[in-house]
């Protein structure tokens, strides 16, 4: 398994953890936190510790996500940045170069020359 399956695997398993902390929060102070007792301030069971919980979890898994996606990079470059390689790691990727001697008469497609 190479490096960059790796790092997919960890994004995408990161991107669904996030996705279900996300939808559990209530954007108008419910959700999760409204189940265990509702109401305001600390109430039976920790109301507010699990609002901070998930605020807190929300904001550690996205910076996992960010810091993983920009590390998901460095194999893909072959670790050094020299010279790019294609998705897989197979091989360095050409690129044609151009004559700079060559003149329009070398370079004519039209068969008719000079």
């Amino acid at each position: 398994m190479s490096t960059f399956t790796i790092f997919l695997v960890l994004i995408i398993f990161v991107a669904f953890l996030l996705v279900v902390v996300v939808m559990v929060q209530n954007p108008k102070g419910g959700g999760l936190s409204s189940t265990f007792g509702g109401g305001g301030g600390q109430q039976m069971g920790g109301v507010k510790k699990t609002t901070d919980f998930l605020d807190k979890s929300t904001w550690t898994l996205a910076i996992v996500l960010l810091a993983l996606i920009l590390l998901s990079n460095i194999p893909i470059m072959g670790g050094s940045g020299a010279a790019p390689t294609d998705t897989f790691g197979d091989e360095a990727i050409e690129t044609p170069m151009l004559d700079p001697t060559a003149t329009d008469a070398d370079t004519d497609t039209t068969g008719q020359g000079n």
